[in-house]
């Protein structure tokens, strides 16, 4: 069977106004050269989430590579893509982890079983946006709701941030806090410094070149166990895990309303990316958005079975194809293959858990706050009007509830702060919005002054 994609002019050259279409490609070596690219901008978030949670960096690997194919044909190929590990998913692992060791499969088992719901419902909203369009996901959610419960997931994280800075005493009480603390600072440090002083891909990657400056730093402090590392062979199968099953343990299913609102992000971030690809190529994209969210729910529903992270479309990626102005669907395949590839080194997934928690401190300490920052991004970008009260409500109440972290339990049902500020947010911007329309008045007079 004919390979999919046409050569690009010679297969050697972009022309200064050109660009590679998603059905081209330039020559194999180049391409190859491209995939591999796209490996390094995937990577340092990719396993920044298994470092976090305490799942497998391997399995993760594998999903996301294997996502990754199976997302590029679900599309037929039209939209250049990868899938790498949703921070989204961090805090409600969390909550389904909560009471287990880090890294132990009885508790990322449960929150595999979480990630699997959550895949099937992001496949069955591809699958409406497909017949029905995106008009209802935006009537339901509009962008001051949405960004409200993007913003709220990054925030509710801060107290996680802390306890990595000070080398996680909350598990190690006898940790030396000082030498993580510096580490963390170390490493903050330098990220900074690599976003102001390099530009493109180096500017692009400072958070995982960071935390690279920050491992160094922490090795000298003698507080990397390089023991694992050393240990761990150099080719090895992927270390997969089943999912818990309700029918044994019915508590799983209160956990679901943790990871709800995680739905939501992945909508958000499919539906922008589709558009600005759909804007660098110049082609309307719109079409294969149901496809794309599809895509999505079925390879994190994969993952879900076999231990690895959730997936999401990553905007790193679409950041590589902006400066390179290559959007060949074949750089991806190689990216894909690639990441399979490395899945199978147990060394890898070695080193990545060699990190110690006062650098993973450092990097998350600006990453969590990125993440609730994507939800202001939301406001900005659609001119959310906070002079109006229906959405200074909407806003100020979500991000209380989801920052302080509120609960309720009913049950075996359990309401996190992010579940319960994701209800706030809908419930009052549709009933402030529902009580306006009865009265036949419009909430546009200032609280705010």
């Amino acid at each position: 069977m004919a390979l999919p994609w046409k050569l690009h002019g010679d297969g050697k050259t972009v022309g200064q106004d050109a660009i590679v279409l998603p059905e081209e490609r330039l020559s194999w070596g180049r391409t190859i050269g491209f995939g591999t690219q796209h490996v390094v901008a995937m990577f340092g978030a990719t396993f920044l989430v298994p470092l976090i949670t305490g799942f497998p960096p391997t399995a993760t690997l594998f999903f996301s590579g294997l996502g990754t194919m199976l997302f590029l044909l679900m599309t037929g190929n039209r939209l250049p893509s990868y899938l790498g590990s949703s921070f989204a998913f961090l805090a409600p692992i969390a909550v389904a982890t909560a009471g287990f060791d880090y890294g132990d499969v009885a508790g990322l088992a449960r929150a595999s079983f979480a990630i699997i719901a959550m895949g099937v419902l992001v496949a069955l909203v591809g699958i409406a946006v497909q017949r029905f369009g995106t008009g209802w996901v935006n009537a339901l959610m509009p962008p001051v709701v949405m960004g409200a419960v993007v913003a709220l997931i990054g925030f509710n994280l801060a107290p996680a941030v802390k306890n990595n800075w000070f080398g996680n005493p909350a598990s190690n009480p006898d940790v030396n806090q000082g030498l993580h603390s510096t580490a963390a600072l170390i490493t903050i440090a330098s990220i900074i410094l690599i976003t102001v002083l390099f530009r493109g891909l180096i500017g692009r990657l400072s958070i995982v070149l960071g935390m690279v400056v920050g491992y160094i730093a922490a090795s000298f402090m003698g507080i990397v166990d390089f023991a694992s590392v050393q240990s761990a062979a150099w080719i090895g199968f992927p270390e997969f895990h089943l999912p818990a099953i309700p029918f044994a343990d019915p508590s799983l299913w209160g956990l679901l309303p943790a990871f709800l609102p995680v739905v939501l992000v992945l909508i958000a971030e499919n539906v922008g990316h589709v558009k600005s690809v759909g804007l660098m190529i110049e082609r309307d994209l719109d079409p294969v958005t149901g496809r794309a969210l599809l895509a999505d729910g079925v390879a994190t529903v994969l993952a879900g079975f076999g231990g690895g992270s959730a997936t999401t479309t990553y905007g790193e990626n679409i950041g590589v194809m902006a400066a390179t102005r290559v959007y060949s669907t074949a750089a991806y395949w190689v990216a894909g293959i690639i990441a399979m590839l490395l899945s199978f080194s147990p060394k890898v997934g070695a080193l990545i858990f060699s990190v110690p928690a006062g650098v993973l401190g450092g990097v998350t300490v600006a990453l969590y706050g990125l993440i609730g920052l994507i939800g202001v991004k939301i406001w900005i970008d659609n001119k959310v009007d906070f002079s109006k009260p229906i959405n200074q409500f909407t806003a100020a109440i979500a991000l209380i509830v989801g920052i302080a972290d509120f609960s309720m339990q009913l049950g075996n049902v359990m309401f996190n702060g992010i579940a319960l500020g994701t209800l706030a947010a809908v419930g009052v911007y549709h009933v402030m919005r529902a009580v306006t329309k009865a009265r036949g008045t419009a909430v546009d007079t200032a609280i705010i002054r």
